[in-house]
């Protein structure tokens, strides 16, 4: 089904048909912390998921041009993964998000100690 026919034109909702998922906003935010990272530390850096599950995201984010793969042919294989300069432009929203978080878990934390007192 077209985007369009199923959502009209909410930027919301076109926003979230490309980023849906538990790890592509994860994943997002480490390739643009990172700039570029090999397939395993990636995957290192974002245990517990599954290598299926991060090679399946990969391909979406890739495939919806957010995401550059670079293979590089070599022995052995070296695959680097870096975002696209459409991607970038997703970093101040990870960024947001990234300080929000923190915040949110300061506070929780501090909500947690308070009651231990």
């Amino acid at each position: 089904m077209d985007f369009d026919v199923k959502f009209g034109s909410c930027p919301i909702y076109y926003t979230i048909s490309k980023i849906e998922g538990k790890w592509k906003w994860v994943i997002l935010y480490k390739l643009h912390k990172s700039k570029v990272i090999r397939y395993n530390r990636l995957w290192d850096e974002l245990k517990p998921i599954a290598h299926r599950t991060l090679s399946r995201q990969l391909k979406e984010l890739e495939a919806d041009g957010l995401v550059h793969r670079e293979q590089y042919n070599e022995i052995p294989p070296r695959v680097e993964y870096s975002l696209t300069p459409v991607g970038e432009t997703l970093a101040p929203i990870l960024e947001l998000m990234s300080e929000w978080g923190a915040e949110q878990l300061n506070h929780c934390n501090s909500n947690s100690v308070d009651k231990l007192s």
